[in-house]
Order: C-alpha cells, then sequence, then structure tokens
C-alpha cells in the first residue's frame, strides 16, 4: 500500500464526532428495516399457513379455534383423590360395584413381586422407559465413541474414511426416532426392542457428531509425541487423544439420556412400550385421573433425571468447569 492509498483512505474516513453519528445512525435505521421485512415475511407466512389449515380442516378451523381447551377440560378429573389412588394402584370409591368401568379399575394394573407385595403399574411402566432410555444412551455411546475418532479431521486415518463415517452418521440421525420405532415396531413387533434399537440408532448419530467436534478441538502436541515414537494409530487415540476428550464425552452422554427419556416415552405411543403408550390410551379414553397421574410420574421422573445427570456431570467434569473463569 502506497503513501497515496493511505491518504486517500483518512481523507475518506468520518472526520467528526458527527459524521460517525450519521453512519451509526443509518447503520441502525438499516437493520430497523430489516427487521421490519423479516418480521413481516413472518407475518404473511403465518397468516397463509392459517389460511392453508383453515382450508384443510373444511373451513372450521377458526370456528374450532374457541373449543381449544375443551378437550382439556375432559381430563380433569372429578376426584383429585383419584390421582393420587391411580398412581399407586389404590381402591376407588367412584369405580365401586363397577360403577365407572375401567376409568377407575386401579387395582387390576398391580404387578407382584411377592405375596401382596406390588409394584404400581406405572411405576414399572416407567422403569421399562427408564431402561429403554438407558440402555440406547449406552449402545449409542459404545459405537459413538469410535466412530468420532474415525471422523475426526485431525485424526482420521485417511480422508475416504472419514467422510463415509460421517454420511453414516449423518443418515443415522437423519429421521426420528419415532419413524425408525414404527418401523421395526412392524418388523419386530410391538415392544421396547423396537424403542432400543431406534433411540440407539439416532443416539449413534447425534453422540458421533457432538464428539467427533470434541476430538476437532484437542491439544495435538501428545500426538505429535506418541507419532515420534513410532506409535500406531490405536496407542495415539488410546494414549494421546482420549484422556483429553472422555470427560466431555461422558458429560454429553448424560445430556444424551436426559433426551432419551423423553424421546423414550414419546416413542412408546407408536408401540414402544412403557409409559408412553399407556398415556396415548388414557389421554385417548378420556380418563382424567389416569392421565394427570402418569403426567405427574413424567414429569417427577424427568426432573429427577435431570437433576441426577447434572450432578454426575459435576463429579465426573469437575466443579471448577462450571465455574465462570476470571
Amino acid at each position: 500500500m502506497t503513501i497515496a492509498d493511505t491518504q486517500l483512505k483518512m481523507q475518506g474516513a468520518p472526520q467528526s464526532a458527527r459524521d460517525i453519528g450519521d453512519a451509526w445512525s443509518k447503520m441502525v435505521a438499516r437493520r430497523r428495516l430489516y427487521t421490519g421485512i423479516g418480521l413481516l415475511i413472518l407475518l404473511i407466512a403465518f397468516v397463509s399457513s392459517v389460511r392453508f389449515a383453515d382450508e384443510s380442516n373444511a373451513g372450521h378451523f377458526f370456528e374450532r379455534l374457541p373449543h381449544l381447551f375443551d378437550f382439556l377440560s375432559w381430563l380433569i378429573p372429578k376426584d383429585w383423590a383419584d390421582v393420587y389412588r391411580a398412581l399407586f394402584d389404590l381402591p376407588s370409591p367412584n369405580g365401586a360395584n363397577g360403577v365407572g368401568g375401567e376409568e377407575f379399575n386401579f387395582p387390576l394394573g398391580r404387578v407382584y413381586i411377592w405375596g401382596d407385595f406390588y409394584i404400581p403399574e406405572y411405576f414399572e411402566l416407567m422403569i421399562i422407559t427408564i431402561n429403554v432410555a438407558l440402555v440406547s444412551t449406552i449402545v449409542g455411546f459404545v459405537f459413538a465413541v469410535p466412530l468420532s475418532f474415525f471422523a475426526a479431521r485431525n485424526l482420521s486415518p485417511s480422508n475416504p474414511v472419514r467422510l463415509v463415517t460421517k454420511r453414516i452418521m449423518e443418515i443415522l440421525r437423519a429421521f426420528p426416532e419415532i419413524v425408525i420405532a414404527g418401523l421395526f415396531s412392524a418388523i419386530l413387533s410391538i415392544g421396547p426392542i423396537a424403542a432400543i434399537i431406534a433411540v440407539g440408532l439416532h443416539t449413534i448419530g447425534a453422540l458421533g457428531k457432538l464428539f467427533y467436534e470434541v476430538v476437532e478441538n484437542v491439544d495435538m502436541k501428545p500426538d505429535e509425541g506418541m507419532r515420534a515414537v513410532g506409535a500406531s494409530w490405536t496407542e495415539r487415540v488410546r494414549f494421546a487423544a482420549l484422556p483429553q476428550v472422555l470427560p466431555n464425552f461422558m458429560s454429553y452422554a448424560l445430556l444424551r439420556l436426559e433426551i432419551n427419556v423423553r424421546a423414550s416415552t414419546i416413542i412408546g405411543a407408536v408401540g414402544g412400550g412403557g409409559i408412553g403408550e399407556e398415556l396415548k390410551l388414557s389421554i385417548s379414553r378420556g380418563f382424567g385421573a389416569k392421565t394427570m397421574a402418569l403426567v405427574l410420574l413424567l414429569f417427577v421422573t424427568i426432573i429427577a433425571v435431570d437433576q441426577f445427570s447434572a450432578w454426575l456431570r459435576r463429579r465426573l467434569v469437575g466443579e471448577h468447569a462450571f465455574l465462570l473463569q476470571h
């Protein structure tokens, strides 16, 4: 760059606070214009989608809109004590002498273990759901760890291996778990096995992506040292890279466990077993007490899993990782 070019640039630069203020005002006005255009586009898209919904619903979308919460009112139990009874499979006075039918047959769901000792039906279904999530997470973790090293740019044995591995993981996470579960339910019949396969496959793809991004950010000096002494690729991964990334791997795996608990519940609605299937049946039949009991149990379980996962992450990664660095 010559001296003449520098002088031209200095002449073109703002020479006073007023020039700077004018430039700032123009930039703010331009951003506001872009924001307004964006909001207008969103509004047009929203109105168009609502009109399409109205036409698809035979013109009854707006007509039925005031009745949006009618369905929820059907699920409010007449006797809130029945929520507690449904949760622990206790007899209900509202279903005495066969009155009320299946809606109040809470004791029939008991799972007897020994003698009169039993596990409430919904607790057993929740255990099945948690087991599906846990097994799926373990399967996903076991397969995602080696795949992440094949997919990482800095440690992959070759570019073809890296590209193929990435494409495989993209395919595994491309389809929602519920779609995969529906496919395997048709092949393997209804049950937790189809749910485990569906959630496990999706977990491999999701964790694999998170893991290889962690691997690509490791310090490569230990790897260079291992390479200098003639270590193989497996030894470099095992002793140079894995100790650096394992705490983050465990943190992501625990986070995925929380997600899989929710996914396993949803998959139950398509035949994956567990609490999701019972929740779908209860809602479809309008059983208010049973629905509220299931929602309450699910809510408490998810909070408990989240808290336990956060506690375990802190123990594995270290308290210092959660503190602000000054």
